[in-house]
Parts: structure tokens; sequence; C-alpha cells
């Protein structure tokens, strides 16, 4: 397979620079290729011999650039296959942002969500959504509000700001009907990895709509969820606002 990204000097030759160890450059024209589309979502990469081959390096540096590709979920190693581009289609990722789950049994026995999209619609971002996705205020944004319910029950409800112009013509249709994980068709349909996320947490009242649509009492305390998902190179590519009920549910996340 053949590449645009030029070869690095040869780790023997001491032209490596030393702020940088030479698998974390390694690690960083990998990224460069997932950024730039080079191998897609679900895609197997080159072997570590052809990696080392291409870039010029022993194969040890390619593994341990690639072991840490893997341990960010961004790439999958599978036994006697190969290693492929992560993708939130796979059952072990499709999830990996979702950590509301049921206080019995588990997120299987309820099944995926049932969306309803409230609104789609493209507006100029609001001067917090511009921060948040580092976008000028000027800028087109796909504004989505939809509901997620699990067993019948509305859960979750989600306020989700997008950048227009990597986002053009996503319609409320795709947003419900799709048939697997929003992040899945993000990447199919829009060619937008989400790689990572950081969240806040915090606990609030909702307002007499919210209440509404989630159909609870204006008394009841909800957990507040501010996401920004990022693509490659730590670019944000969404904004999402949740409020989710927790009485037979709750939020689980792993510390490593």
């Amino acid at each position: 397979m053949s590449s645009s990204v030029a070869p690095i000097p040869d780790e023997q030759n001491g032209a490596t620079p030393a702020f940088s160890p030479l698998y974390q450059q390694i690690k960083g024209l990998i990224l460069q290729s997932l950024q730039q589309g080079q191998w897609k979502p679900g895609e197997v990469i080159p072997s570590e011999t052809e990696l080392a081959a291409r870039f010029r390096v022993s194969q040890g540096t390619v593994r341990k650039a690639i072991d840490e590709l893997a341990a960010e979920n961004l790439v999958m190693r599978r036994q006697g296959k190969g290693t492929f581009v992560a993708t939130h289609a796979t059952p072990q990722v499709q999830y990996r942002f979702l950590k509301l789950l049921p206080d019995t049994g588990n997120d299987r026995i309820e099944g995926p969500a049932q969306r309803r999209v409230i609104e789609c619609r493209r507006v100029r971002a609001s001067a917090d959504v511009a921060r948040a996705l580092a976008l000028r205020s000027t800028d087109a944004v796909v504004q989505a509000r939809r509901i997620l319910s699990f067993a019948g029950v509305p859960t979750i409800l989600e306020d989700i700001w997008l950048p227009g112009q990597a986002f053009k013509g996503l319609s409320a249709e795709q947003l419900a009907n799709y048939p697997g994980p929003t992040y899945a068709m993000f990447e199919l349909d829009f060619g937008v990895r989400m790689v990572r996320a950081e969240e806040k947490i915090r606990a609030v009242l909702p307002d007499a709509q919210q209440a509404q649509w989630l159909q609870i009492s204006a008394g009841t305390p909800l957990l507040s969820v501010e996401r920004i998902a990022y693509t490659y190179n730590d670019m944000p590519m969404e904004l999402r606002r949740g409020l989710y009920r927790t009485e037979n549910h709750h939020y689980r996340n792993a510390l490593n």
C-alpha cells in the first residue's frame, strides 16, 4: 500500500529530534493517516512489518506506537486478523460514551434506546456553542433536540450541536431512524469519527417543559451531563447537553 506520508529519519542515524520519542513520531504519522481518511473506520491498517518498512524504523517502535493507539481506542487488534481502525459500529466501542446503565439487569435487557427527535435545524452558533466547538459566532451549526427512551420510559433529554459545514444535510429522519449508534452514523454518513470526549456533570432540577418531555414532576432531580466530543487532533465536533433520569439508572464510569 502506498503512502503520501514521507518516511522519517532512520532511528539508527541519530537524526531523530531529542524532544520526541521515535514511537511518538510514528504514532503521530499514523494519526495523520487516520485523520486524512487513508484508512476508514473498520478497515485494517498495514501490518507492523509494512509500517516499519514504510517509516524506516524497527517493528518494535511501530508496535509501541500501535499499543498506545489501541489503549486510546483509536485502533483495535484482532488476534490473527490484524489491527483495524476502531469504529463506533462495533459492540466494544459503540456505547463507549453512553454511561447510563439500569440499576438491575443490564443494558442488553433494555435493548437500544428508542429515539424521538423533537427538532433538527440549522442555526447560527450562539457565543457559548461557538466557543465550545471552536467556531465563529456567525458560523452555522446543526442543532437537534431528542428524547431517548428505554423500555418505553423517556429517560434522556438531549440537546446536540454540530458544526454545520461538517454535518451538512443531517436530518431529523437520520437521527431518529438510523438503526445503529448515532456516532456510527456520523462516521459512515459524514466521515467524522469521535475519538474522545470530556464531560461536566452536575445535579439540576428540570424546568416545566423539560419535566413534561421526560414525564416527571418539576421537583424530580436530574443528572445534567455536558459533553464535548472530539475527532482527531483534539478538534471539537459535538456539544451535547443531556438531562438524565436516575430513578432506575446510574451513571457508571471506569477509572484507569
